[in-house]
């Protein structure tokens, strides 16, 4: 044996004893690595912690290993209402939206109904998620976002008046974390609307960070009720309260001191969360914000050294100091189902209204939502709609199976209403003229003007997307990650370098398996990927190339904190990016569980073709961007060549597919009613809806005849008949015997439903001044009181 060859065994011995044998492992490579990482894991406050730690971990666990189990996501139950969530569906939800004009709510008395609130009290609307045993409905978070999703199709008011009870507020704080007492007392109110909630957070120094708020209460005794009592003196200002201006119990966040030591030794106890009485001595509330025409109550609140018993803090003085960890948690359950509910409705309302109205406006003596133009909008307006929906229905099902998806509803709330945004966008360009010319007649203005609302509220969308999509998703999805984190915070030393030694490894594991996994996937198109037996064969590339997407994204992530570490925390634009991606994946999923739920109707076909191609496309963009921008540029011409090695593999969606998702929106079907489901639709032609419908099924009923009449034209038999024109010419084809009288009277309704669709409204001359003048409306005035509900 020569001398190389025993160098090569004992270099061979060397790895193995190393790699193999767990104690010199820990002792010559994770030690010294552990000591590196702790010193570079970036410090994280206690809110930080509670925040990462917060929710659980879903389906988008499953896209970060990068060979999602696909049988898990078809084993998940297809959501369904049960006999009296639907009952309540068809007929309460349908009633009040009945109840609501949306014009006259935003233009005239910036409330919704008296009679509307009355009915949403005594039906129960504010109780969907507490239990029946409280006089709550013990809705489902599906049926919950059932009814969200068509009241927004009526009103933005109805549905978020509606909506934030049942999210993030008092009655959900309560029925995770009240104490008996306090359950018993006001969740049978609250069910039956005898309060009106309002949950005050936000603080005018304190947005999007609002673990920074500065409201502060301070331990100390004081009077209640004619005694001497442990309590706390508080101090707030809070701003974009929703039903703040007209709430009889206040849900109140603040940061809790401790200096007299009057609970123990700690002195800065943190966050609590307590119920406050309206009418509570030294509590200001009743002014009120007026967002973008949206007349949903909101404002601020305040207070200055407000005394309040301890027994006031949600779940007693057990609880002090642990609100933020139960907001956190309860957030993650209603941004599942407030937002992606309340804009899927919009974008519901955006396809139906749209569609129609594309079909029913002609020009140049053809349906504009003929013209390929337009198509462009509408198979947008489709597409978009469609995988909106599948969102919102998976993300609420998560409720149902019992998960708190921080990641998964970060991700349904942004793309919900980014997407809402470019939908009614599209419907504003389709419609023209009659979308910005506010009036009774305008069934897209109101939503137009309001999109911004939830893009702002619950995360503002900017924050979302640059920080917590990915920045949260890589330490909660990823299976090592925060492994690593716990095991370099563990004080007690020797299991701390046991668990990171075990985590480290895995993960060294994990990345390579993801590396040549990708490279494979890309060498071979993602070809030989297996996929389930059930799989609609027309989906099946679809399963395979997000495997594909899935082991790429997986690497470039553990690159990506491999090579910038804790910087990669500051570049958000590379995290927003990968966040991106994630997002994407997790909106195709969304997309492929709906076709296959629906019974994979050959009819809605390109609904899913056109999202998930789509989707896939931009996913693509993402990772342009993240390699493109990537720190060390060897770096970058590595990730490409593993992730891309034959260049992009995906282009813009087809012209042809596009064409046929447009041609589902202008024409009744069933596929445009399982696209638009919980659209609120009146069955008269005085509203602006119930005339699109109206006038869509006159318009296919009169198209036969106006091809005669055309054919007519074009013959010359008008010639020189004054009435031949673009609206009156069936008066002309009647009088010249080229339509029977029967085929006239179906011209006449067309034209008449016609009619009113186009009309746009007009005012008086001094219509909004002499508004303004009677109601001297100024913004120092003062709200009613909340007594006026109760009244």
């Amino acid at each position: 044996m020569n001398t190389i060859t025993i160098l090569l065994l004992l270099a061979g011995v060397a790895l193995f004893l190393l790699l193999v044998v767990r104690p010199i492992r820990r002792a010559v490579i994770s030690g010294p690595m552990l000591a590196v990482y702790r010193k570079i894991l970036p410090a994280m406050s206690d809110t930080e912690r509670e925040a990462l730690e917060a929710g659980s971990v879903w389906w988008e666990g499953e896209l970060f290993r990068g060979d999602p189990d696909w049988k898990k996501l078809h084993s998940y139950p297809k959501p369904q209402l049960n006999a009296e969530e639907q009952s309540f569906l068809d007929n309460e939800v349908d009633e009040v939206c009945r109840l609501v004009d949306d014009w006259k709510a935003t233009q005239t008395d910036y409330d919704i109904s008296q009679e509307a609130w009355q009915y949403i009290k005594d039906k129960g609307f504010f109780g969907m998620i507490i239990p029946k045993k409280y006089g709550g409905l013990e809705f489902s978070a599906y049926a919950h976002s059932q009814v969200v999703t068509k009241l927004s199709t009526r009103s933005s008011a109805l549905g978020v008046t509606v909506m934030v009870p049942n999210s993030l507020g008092p009655a959900e704080l309560l029925l995770h974390y009240g104490t008996d007492a306090q359950k018993d007392y006001y969740l049978p109110r609250l069910a039956k609307g005898v309060e009106i909630p309002a949950f005050a957070l936000t603080s005018p120094w304190a947005g999007s960070d609002a673990a920074s708020i500065p409201d502060v209460g301070i331990v100390c005794k004081g009077e209640w009720q004619g005694k001497e009592v442990l309590g706390m003196r508080v101090t707030w200002d809070k701003r974009y309260i929703t039903l703040g201006p007209l709430c009889t119990i206040l849900g109140l966040a603040f940061r809790l001191y401790d200096p007299d030591g009057l609970l123990g030794e700690q002195k800065d106890i943190g966050i609590t969360c307590a119920l406050v009485p309206h009418d509570h001595p030294g509590v200001d509330v009743g002014r009120r914000h007026f967002p973008l025409n949206a007349v949903f109550m909101n404002g601020p609140t305040r207070g200055k050294d407000v005394f309040m018993p301890l027994e006031f803090i949600i779940g007693g003085p057990a609880m002090a100091g642990r609100g933020w960890r139960m907001l956190m948690e309860c957030l993650a359950a209603g941004r599942s189902i407030s937002l992606p509910s309340s804009n899927t409705g919009m974008a519901m309302l955006t396809a139906r209204g749209v569609g129609a109205y594309a079909r029913v406006r002609s020009q140049f003596k053809m349906a504009v939502g003929k013209f390929e133009g337009v198509e462009e909008a509408l198979t947008r307006i489709g597409g978009y709609t469609y995988m909106m929906d599948a969102t919102r229905t998976m993300t609420a099902l998560s409720i149902d199976l019992g998960e708190k998806p921080s990641v998964a509803s970060a991700i349904a709330k942004y793309h919900a209403t980014e997407l809402a945004r470019k939908v009614v966008n599209d419907g504003m360009d389709v419609i023209g003229g009659k979308g910005i010319s506010l009036g009774p007649n305008n069934f897209l203005g109101r939503a137009y003007q309001q999109v911004p609302v939830g893009i702002t509220v619950e995360g503002a969308n900017i924050l979302t997307r640059s920080l917590i999509l990915f920045g949260q998703g890589a330490i909660r999805c990823h299976p090592y990650v925060l492994k690593e984190m716990h095991a370099a915070k563990n004080p007690d030393t020797k299991q701390g370098l046991h668990d990171f030694d075990a985590a480290l490894f895995g993960h060294i594991g994990f990345t390579m398996r993801n590396g040549i996994r990708a490279f494979w996937h890309g060498l071979t198109g993602s070809h030989f990927v297996s996929v389930p037996a059930d799989v609609a064969p027309e989906a099946k590339r679809y399963y395979q190339q997000m495997t594909r997407f899935s082991a790429a994204f997986a690497f470039i992530s553990d690159v990506s904190m491999l090579v910038l570490g804790g910087g990669l925390k500051r570049r958000e634009k590379l995290s927003a990016r990968l966040g991106d991606i994630l997002s994407q994946m997790f909106l195709m999923s969304a997309v492929l569980k709906r076709y296959q739920d629906e019974g994979r109707q050959k009819a809605d076909a390109p609904l899913m073709h056109w999202s998930v191609w789509n989707a896939m496309y931009q996913a693509q963009e993402a990772f342009d961007g993240v390699i493109a921008n990537y720190p060390s540029k060897l770096v970058g011409k590595l990730l490409n060549l593993v992730i891309f090695p034959f260049g992009h593999p995906y282009v813009v969606q087809s012209d042809e597919v596009g064409h046929q998702v447009a041609k589902l929106l202008i024409s009744p079907s069933a596929t445009r009613d399982r696209l638009t489901p919980n659209c609120y639709i009146p069955k008269t032609a005085d509203e602006p809806v119930g005339a699109l419908e109206l006038a869509l099924a006159a318009t296919l009923a009169a198209e036969p005849i106006d091809a005669k009449v055309r054919a007519a034209d074009k013959q010359g038999l008008f010639d020189n008949d004054p009435q031949a024109n673009v609206r009156d010419i069936a008066h002309a084809a009647f009088k010249h015997g080229v339509i029977d009288a029967q085929e006239y009277a179906v011209l006449q309704r067309r034209d008449e439903l016609r009619d009113i669709v186009i009309q746009v409204d007009d005012f008086p001359f001094d219509y909004g001044v002499a508004t303004a003048a009677k109601r001297n409306v100024a913004p120092t005035t003062s709200m009613p009181s909340p007594e006026r509900l109760a009244a």
